[in-house]
């Protein structure tokens, strides 16, 4: 159908706003404002400056494109629809049809289409990360940039550069108030991390109305501040200048840049009230017909695509991409050749798995009463791996010595220094955890860790981690009352229930050394799972395996560690280091004539997913009397204790002193364990 327009750019930026307000009216919900406002922008950015192949989605070397502000979701599905995005399926092979079909453009927000209210990773290429939760989407971009900078460190060399792609996220007012984004632009600034671009759409308008009702600062000032470039474009609309804009960007060598693109939002709906209203709701049937004929558009058209754009961003932005991508695969085939070990490294990364050998360090703990704290085993482990699984990088929220998280004959990940594997995030939790999600996106295996209750400032990012079904790692220690002098606000008792109530997130709370090393061998052979390895701060006795089970059963989440002559009369379970309170407890009901069966469950997630034969081998049904400890509170073990069972933890906020004073002051001993079995053995 022709369409009177006088140039092909602005037939290609209206259909971006026609779209988009289109599948908003049919869903009767969403944002078309900011989509109108932006598509100029995007589109300038996707159809001149984002080096993507359409046709491989997956190319590793492709730029990167965050939607940060994904209320606007359906500038981004116009986009991976107009520029003709192949799908993908669950292995990485590219399939032969598109990514986003116009019919699914017209189910927006609606089951089982992949255009859903905020862009999910996974639902269709194109799509490279989960954005919903302001602020989420630059602190991605952030750890993209960081991936970048590693494995360009790591794996190029002289006339074979395979890693230099850049990442851009646009973004909003919502996105620069939450705090995470200025914990994110604090640390790229910091790393220097020339290769990122964030555009800041300047709307002047929230959910409530203007922004000065809440927000009065000077971003680019702000900005300044924590080492960014910065760079203004008057109007979205002026092509020109966001050209110059984006230029700016790659001339600049030093420092992360900031575009302030000031937009209005609803561009080109008459009613001024109406397209404020559009920040959040359909326009309305004759809003829509009022805005096209203001474009020059067919007023009674619905989801109208011309032929020509479609061309255009084949012409522009698909052979551009597919020009990039076949010379990558031709330096990539002769870097085969030339450094084979290195393009062997490179292509586990790709396909998402782990090298041969990687676990072949981990070697087995002597038993020893004394033991050590499993935060101390931890940091063992992880270095007993790290050799042999050279993209395993992380670090701390500025904590490793206490979280035993530093690799050893490693250097750090510096500006200026990009190939080291150790990580600074500095004093910011939550944006380190969005950071990781950004890294893990990438093909890294990342860690992170802090002390486990600050978790509270994590956990956003960590749902998005399992909701992404991302293989990321976070080493929390100091977990319980066991941390001692330090308080209440140190100690976290209800921190355990909370991760395990985040669907697909793997908590880990090993009881010795060797549970220790069982749940690494795990945790790293997860692909669809983030995980949360939670350890003491005390020490804790090394069972002696030649007397107790083999640690190897963490391996099922739940395992017999200690059991008794014929059937039990009553089952103790523990996690941690209250499982050697447990044997203690065990040792003295035999004493009185009581069997007792001890059991380890380190991992609640994964014994829940063993088959039930197994399960019933563990926790008989028929042994009504349990008993769990745990230095936590109650919550989640009802499960296995039943409508008998008896719980020995937490049901206040702990308190300072030492440890061994606060364990016996908050009765989690060996002895109330022994009350507890006897009672309901009762």
């Amino acid at each position: 159908m022709s369409v009177s327009t006088p140039t092909i750019e602005k037939l290609a930026i209206d259909t971006i706003r026609t779209l988009s307000m289109d599948a908003v009216q049919a869903a009767n919900s969403g944002h078309p404002g900011t989509p109108m406002a932006l598509a100029p922008v995007a589109f300038q950015l996707w159809t001149e400056h984002l080096r993507y192949d359409p046709a491989a989605p997956l190319w590793p070397n492709r730029d990167r494109f965050v939607l940060s502000c994904g209320h606007a979701s359906m500038l981004l599905y116009s986009l991976i629809h107009l520029a003709g995005i192949r799908a993908v399926d669950q292995s990485g092979q590219v399939l032969d049809r598109p990514s986003i079909t116009l019919d699914d453009i017209k189910r927006f927000r609606q089951l089982h289409s992949p255009c859903a209210g905020h862009p999910e990773y996974g639902e269709a290429a194109g799509i490279e990360t989960t954005t919903g939760p302001l602020g989420q989407g630059v602190g991605n971009s952030v750890g993209m940039a960081i991936a970048a900078k590693w494995l360009g460190a790591r794996y190029n060399r002289p006339g074979l550069e395979l890693f230099d792609f850049d990442t851009f996220a646009l973004c909003s007012d919502g996105d620069l108030m939450e705090g995470v984004s200025c914990e994110v632009a604090s640390l790229a600034g910091h790393l220097k991390l020339d290769n990122l671009c964030w555009i800041y759409d300047d709307n002047k308008i929230t959910i409530e109305g203007e922004t000065d009702l809440a927000f009065s600062e000077d971003v680019a000032r702000r900005f300044e501040g924590l080492g960014w470039n910065t760079v203004r474009v008057e109007d979205a609309n002026d092509l020109e200048a966001m050209d110059a804009a984006l230029q700016a960007f790659r001339a600049c060598k030093d420092r992360p840049t900031l575009i302030i693109v000031r937009s209005v939002i609803g561009y080109g709906s008459p009613n001024k009230a109406n397209s404020h209203a559009a920040h959040g709701a359909p326009l309305g049937e004759e809003e829509i017909r009022l805005t096209k004929k203001a474009y020059g558009w067919p007023e009674d058209a619905k989801f109208l695509v011309p032929s020509e754009v479609v061309e255009y961003f084949q012409n522009t932005m698909g052979q551009r991409g597919a020009q990039s991508r076949e010379a990558w695969e031709k330096r990539f085939a002769e870097y085969k050749e030339k450094f084979p070990q290195e393009a062997a490294q490179l292509d586990a990364i790709f396909r998402k798995e782990l090298p041969a050998g990687w676990d072949a360090g981990i070697t087995e703990f002597p038993a020893d009463a004394k033991g050590m704290a499993t935060r101390v085993s931890s940091g063992k482990v992880l270095n007993m791996i790290a050799p042999h699984l050279p993209w395993l990088v992380g670090g701390s929220a500025d904590l490793a010595p206490s979280t035993m998280t530093l690799l050893e004959n490693e250097d750090d990940f510096e500006a200026g220094s990009y190939h080291g594997r150790n990580l600074h995030f500095g004093i910011r939790e939550h944006g380190m955890a969005a950071a990781l999600n950004g890294m893990a996106l990438c093909g890294l295996r990342p860690y992170g860790a802090t002390f486990f209750v600050f978790t509270d400032y994590m956990r956003p990012s960590m749902r998005l981690a399992s909701l992404m079904k991302l293989p990321v790692l976070y080493v929390l220690t100091h977990d319980s009352i066991g941390l001692g002098e330090d308080g209440p606000t140190h100690q976290p008792v209800e921190h355990l229930a909370a991760c395990r109530a985040i669907p697909g997130l793997y908590v880990f709370r090993p009881a010795d050394a060797n549970e220790v090393a069982a749940c690494y061998r795990v945790i790293m052979q997860l692909k669809e799972h983030p995980a949360a390895l939670v350890l003491s701060r005390q020490g804790v006795p090394t069972l002696d395996r030649s007397k107790y089970a083999s640690a190897e059963g963490a391996a099922r989440g739940g395992y017999v560690v200690s059991d008794c002559e014929g059937e039990p009369q009553c089952l103790l379970l523990g996690t941690g280091s209250e499982l050697s309170l447990c044997l203690e407890a065990q040792q003295q009901l035999a004493a009185d004539g009581v069997r007792a069966r001890v059991v380890s469950l380190p991992c609640h997630e994964l014994f829940d997913q063993q088959p039930a034969e197994y399960r019933e081998s563990v926790l008989p049904s028929s042994c009504r009397a349990r008993v769990a400890c745990e230095a936590a509170v109650k919550q989640g073990w009802e499960k296995y204790l039943g409508d008998e069972g008896r719980f020995v933890g937490m049901n206040s906020f702990g308190a300072s002193a030492p440890y061994q004073e606060l364990y016996q002051y908050f009765n989690i001993t060996a002895q109330r364990i022994v009350e507890e079995a006897k009672a309901v053995i009762a």
